[in-house]
C-alpha cells in the first residue's frame, strides 16, 4: 500500500533523498522528493539475497563437491552467508591474492565441515556485478547514480545528500562502504566531481521499512487515513487503492 523506498527515508526521519534497498527478492535504487517516488528514475535489479544464497551453494559445491552440501536446507546456507560473507572493497585484487583472504571453518548440523575463503567475499559481489551471474544489467551502485542522472539538477546534489540504505543484504561488513567508494567515483567519472553521496546506514537498516511504516501510521497527519473493516466490507478492494493511492 505504499512505497518501500519513502519508508526507507522515512525511518531515518527524512522525506526527500536516494533509497538504495537490497532485500531478499529484489533490489531497488528510488528517487523521493517530497515523499513521493520519482517513478521515471527508479531502477530495478533482480539479484539480491535469494540469489546470493544460491550462489554461495554454488560456490561451496564447486569448492567441495560434497553431496551433504548440496542437501543443506536454503536456511542453514541463508545463515551460513549471513555469519560469514562480507563485500569486498578490491574484490579482483583480493580474488588475485590468496594472502588477502580470511578462511572460516564451520561445522554444520549435519556433521558436514565447510570452510569458506574466497566465497566469503565472493557470494556478495553479484550485486555489484550481476555479470558473475551472466547477468547485463549494471551493478547496484550504477544505478544509484544513474537514478541521480535521471533527477533534475536542481534537485541533484539535495537527493544525494542523503542516500538512505536498507534492506537485510546491505547488512554484509563493507556494503556501505563500497556503495559510497563507487559513487563516488562514478560521480568524479561523469564530471559531477561536486555532488558527494553521502550515506545514511543505521543499525537497524534490516527493517527500515518496517520501522519507517511504524513511524507513517503513529503521525497525527495520518490517522485520517486509516480504513476500517466496516469500509472495506462495504467497498471491497478497490477502496485499498482509493484510500492509499
Amino acid at each position: 500500500m505504499a512505497s518501500t523506498a519513502s519508508l526507507a527515508l522515512c525511518s531515518v526521519g527524512a522525506f526527500s533523498g536516494l533509497a538504495v534497498e537490497a532485500g531478499a527478492g529484489v533490489c531497488h535504487a528510488t528517487p523521493i522528493y517530497a515523499g513521493h517516488s520519482w517513478h521515471e528514475a527508479t531502477f530495478r535489479l533482480d539479484v539480491a539475497g535469494s540469489t546470493l544464497s544460491r550462489y554461495l551453494r554454488d560456490l561451496l559445491v564447486a569448492a567441495c563437491p560434497d553431496q551433504r552440501l548440496q542437501a543443506l536446507p536454503r536456511k542453514v546456507i541463508t545463515q551460513l552467508k549471513k555469519r560469514c560473507c562480507y563485500v569486498s572493497l578490491d574484490f579482483e585484487g583480493d580474488l588475485q591474492n590468496p594472502a588477502r583472504h580470511h578462511p572460516a571453518n564451520i561445522c554444520l548440523g549435519n556433521g558436514c565441515s565447510v570452510c569458506l575463503s574466497s566465497e566469503r567475499f565472493r557470494c556478495p559481489e553479484p550485486i555489484f556485478q550481476p555479470g558473475l551471474l551472466g547477468q547485463a544489467e549494471p551493478g547496484l551502485a550504477t544505478l544509484a547514480f544513474q537514478a541521480l542522472q535521471r533527477v533534475p539538477a536542481t534537485l541533484r546534489t539535495r537527493l544525494a545528500n542523503t542516500v538512505v540504505v536498507a534492506g537485510g543484504s546491505t547488512l554484509f561488513p563493507g556494503f556501505t562502504e563500497r556503495l559510497e567508494m563507487e559513487l563516488e567515483t562514478q560521480s568524479r567519472r561523469h564530471g559531477y566531481g561536486a555532488l558527494q553521496p553521502r550515506l545514511v546506514a543505521k543499525p537497524g537498516r534490516g527493517t527500515a521499512v518496517w520501522t519507517g511504516g511504524s513511524m507513517v501510521a503513529s503521525l497525527r497527519s495520518f490517522q485520517c487515513r486509516w480504513m476500517t473493516r466496516a469500509m472495506y466490507e462495504e467497498c471491497g478492494s478497490r477502496l485499498v487503492h482509493e484510500v492509499f493511492n
